[in-house]
């Protein structure tokens, strides 16, 4: 039995020159995620809500700043290690892990392994999930 191909996971990683608490508190308080969570500056995150605990719901909007299109990026945490990582899974049934590897008191490396979904192909969902997670590097080093 041959995994599909499609479905194989995709990792993106960003080393932030920041510390690991702070990298943490500015990638899970929806007071910062609206700030960053949108691949490009015509898109927007005007709602970000979670419940963050192990079974809390998270449900983020992200949607052109004309308003022509939208979706809600949303699903449930099902793992949580403090400063280590978080397992969670989109309403979809796919599956996202974020890792925060400590390397130095001011040097963060944040992984990010997630489930394609079949609709686009896997370099355009890297190219989109790389280009959020960069907004939140560029993000949480200015701030």
């Amino acid at each position: 039995f041959r995994k599909n191909k499609i479905m194989e996971p995709i990792t993106i990683k960003v080393t932030i020159l920041k510390p690991l608490l702070k990298t943490w508190d500015y990638f899970n308080n929806p007071r910062h995620i609206v700030k960053w969570n949108f691949p490009t500056t015509n898109w927007h995150c005007p709602k970000a809500e979670n419940d963050f605990r192990e079974g809390g719901r998270f449900d983020y909007r992200l949607e052109y700043k004309d308003k022509s299109f939208g979706y809600n990026f949303s699903g449930y945490f099902d793992e949580i290690k403090v400063h280590e990582y978080i397992k969670s899974h989109l309403d979809d049934g796919r599956k996202v892990e974020v890792f925060f590897n400590k390397i130095d008191d001011n040097t963060t490396e944040i992984v990010q392994v997630f489930e394609p979904e079949v609709q686009n192909g896997r370099e355009m969902q890297r190219v989109g999930w790389y280009a959020i997670l960069d907004r939140f590097h560029k993000y949480v080093e200015k701030h």
